[in-house]
Order: C-alpha cells, then sequence, then structure tokens
C-alpha cells in the first residue's frame, strides 16, 4: 500500500490544451510581433479568436508533431518549449542571412541574445525581404545528433551554432535573456493583463491579452477528483502535487473546482517553488523535471529547507511507498530517479497514443483518466 501519492496536473486533472495555445501564441509573437521579429507573412495582434488560435496552433506546432516531439524527450515546461522553438527558428533565419552578411551573424551570436538584438535581426530580414519560417523544419534543428533529453535538446543548439557558423560556445541556455522574453511573453498570454501585472510586477511587453487561466477544463469532473481523493484519504494514503505550473496557476483553478483542500498542503509544490530553488542555488538548476526535485520536496514537505531536499540522497530508502501519477515522460524520469512507482494518465497531448511509449518504458500502472486509479490500486470503498 503506499503512504504518498504526488500527483502531476496538466494532462491528469486539467487538460494541457490552453497551456499549448498560449505557447503556440507566444511563439507566434515573438515571431510576428513587429516589436519582436516582425516577420510580414502574418498579421499580429493580441485579439484572436478561437479559430484563429487553433490556425496558429496548428501551424506552429505542425499538428502537435512538434510538442510530441520534445514531450517525449521529457520537455515538460511550456517556457521550455516556447525557447527551443524560438532558437531553432532564429539558427534557421540566420542560417538564410548568412548567405548574404555572415559577419552580422558572426556579431549577432558572439553575445547574448537580447531585445535589441531581436530588433537588429528584425532589420537584417527586412533588408533581405525574409518573410516567412518553415515551421516543418524546427526539429531539424535537433535531429543530427538525436537528442533524447531537455539537455541534450539545449546542448543542441549550441552544437549547431558550432557546426553551421563555426562559433563555440553557450550562448543558448535557460534562464538567458531570450529565454527569459519567452517566459514573459508566455504568461502574459496565459495570465492576462492584471494577473501578469500582479504577479510579475510589472506590465507586459504588449498588453491587450484576457488570459486563459479562467477556461481551464478540467479532464474528469470536478465530483469525480473529489470522490477520489476523498477514497485514497480514507485509505491513509496522503495527497500531494508537484506540477510545472506555478501557484497561482494551479491555486486558481483548483479552488473554482472545490478540490483544493483534498490535498495535503505541505505537499504542494509548484514551479513557483522550483524558480525559488533554482534562484538559490542556481548551480542546481535545471531543477524542472524530469529534475525530480518538485516531487522529492513534496515528499519531503514544504517544511523541510531548499539545501536539505537538494542533498536527499536518491533513489529513496522507502521509494516504493510513493506513487508518481502522470502523462510525461518527464513525470517518468523523475519517479524512476526517485525509485518510486508510476502510474501512467492517457490523457496528456497524444492520448491513448502515449500506450506503446508508457508500455515500453515499463510504467507500473497505465489508465485511461485518474478515475481509474482506485480501481488499479485495488482500494475498498469506505464510508
Amino acid at each position: 500500500m503506499y503512504k504518498l501519492i504526488l500527483f502531476d496536473v496538466d494532462g491528469v486533472f486539467l487538460s494541457e490544451e490552453r497551456c499549448f495555445d498560449a505557447a503556440a501564441l507566444s511563439v507566434w509573437e515573438l515571431l510576428y510581433a513587429p516589436s519582436n521579429l516582425g516577420l510580414t507573412s502574418d498579421h499580429f495582434e493580441t485579439k484572436v479568436d478561437e479559430e484563429k488560435i487553433q490556425e496558429i496552433r496548428m501551424t506552429i506546432f505542425q499538428n502537435d508533431s512538434i510538442l510530441s516531439y520534445m514531450k517525449t524527450r521529457g520537455v515538460n515546461a511550456n517556457w521550455d518549449m516556447i525557447y527551443l522553438s524560438i532558437s531553432a527558428q532564429i539558427l534557421l533565419l540566420l542560417r538564410r542571412i548568412n548567405r548574404h552578411d555572415p559577419h552580422f551573424v558572426q556579431t549577432f551570436l558572439s553575445q547574448p541574445i537580447v531585445e535589441e538584438s531581436l530588433s537588429q535581426l528584425r532589420a537584417q530580414l527586412n533588408k533581405h525581404k525574409i518573410t516567412h519560417v518553415d515551421f516543418a523544419e524546427t526539429t531539424t534543428v535537433f535531429a543530427n545528433t538525436k537528442a533524447k533529453t531537455p539537455s541534450e535538446m539545449f546542448r543542441d543548439l549550441n552544437q549547431q551554432v558550432k557546426s553551421w557558423f563555426s562559433i563555440s560556445g553557450t550562448l543558448f541556455g535557460r534562464k538567458t535573456p531570450l529565454w527569459m522574453l519567452g517566459y514573459h511573453t508566455f504568461q502574459s498570454w496565459y495570465l492576462g493583463d492584471d494577473l501578469y501585472r500582479e504577479t510579475e510586477a510589472r506590465e507586459a511587453k504588449i498588453p491587450g491579452k484576457r488570459g486563459f487561466l479562467a477556461d481551464e477544463v478540467p479532464i474528469i469532473s470536478s465530483a469525480d477528483i473529489s470522490q477520489l481523493l476523498t477514497r485514497l484519504e480514507q485509505n491513509g494514503i496522503v495527497a500531494g502535487i508537484g506540477t510545472g505550473r506555478s501557484r497561482l496557476e494551479t491555486e486558481t483553478p483548483f479552488k473554482q473546482l472545490d478540490i483544493w483542500d483534498c490535498f495535503d498542503e505541505n505537499r504542494i509544490v509548484t514551479a513557483s517553488d522550483v524558480i525559488q530553488a533554482e534562484h538559490t542555488f542556481p548551480e542546481h538548476a535545471p531543477l524542472a523535471k524530469p529534475n525530480p526535485y518538485s516531487y522529492v520536496r513534496a515528499f519531503l514537505g514544504q517544511s523541510t529547507s531548499i539545501s536539505d531536499c537538494l542533498e536527499q540522497s536518491l533513489p529513496l530508502e522507502n521509494g516504493e511507498e510513493i506513487l508518481i501519477v502522470g502523462d510525461s515522460v518527464a513525470d517518468y524520469l523523475a519517479a524512476r530517479e526517485m525509485g518510486s512507482r508510476f502510474a501512467a494518465t492517457l490523457t496528456g497531448l497524444t492520448g491513448k497514443d502515449a500506450r506503446t511509449t508508457f508500455e515500453n518504458l515499463g510504467a507500473d500502472y497505465i489508465l485511461d483518466d485518474v478515475s481509474q486509479l482506485a480501481q488499479a490500486l485495488g482500494l475498498p470503498e469506505t464510508s
């Protein structure tokens, strides 16, 4: 019998669709907004209807094949998906410019990519009449080395700089200025102007966004979620959370669904906690999944210091008393590093098509959705 079950949120309790929509809109903004790269083959605006949102996502993520490519390599954070996508497109654009002005490319890649860099690149795109990108080429940037992990995908960006332009270095990586620009772009789309201002203490670079937080859709009904969590509690099992969402993005919909109080608050760990840990101990970054930090912290409890969580030896001695429930390869990898059991839900990006992936990985349980968990564990119903 498990003593602790730690749940991911997206693809388990809440649909990932709006997060992926916001990620696509973020890449779109970085490419087409006049204050960013300003490509002219599409008209950028912040007031987009549902049909346009789905058209943008279908184009940028190639019917979600690019998202699937990243997810199967353990990329879990939307911010990383955005960064990898825009970085790949920037390299592909620079490769085209290199035919005309190699000096510009050498100069561009010799310093951090900041907002002013995008203005300089925009001028070159206009000069050489480059108006389009081919999103089908996004994954080709990573194809030569067959990257299998998020870290390898970040490494491949720098390897392509060396391969294509003969420049060595570590220009691309997490928490760089370009990564942070993608982060803030996503947050502004997902939260909307008001919540973005409240949480980030700054105005959105491009305002006029309504946000998606109020549009969250549960994968199973809130009543079924509550029933499951109550059944766990009645069987002496503590429920916690380890999610790539921020605290606000987790707490708001869960309180709206009236399920927030079903979890042990000491064992709720969000991206906000991960960011704090990375800021406090940057030498340990990245700590986002598939790094198990969020689940380790949920296991030890919020009352445990960050340093103690980071120093926790793995796999855990009692790891098999912990079950991780998630929809992604990143969750699986984190669970296995902890020495914990893993239950996969087939309600993520690729739905039931993910069954083969999780069968090949050796997931302990594979569920059509999280409502099947109690039955899969053989938990008796109690009054």
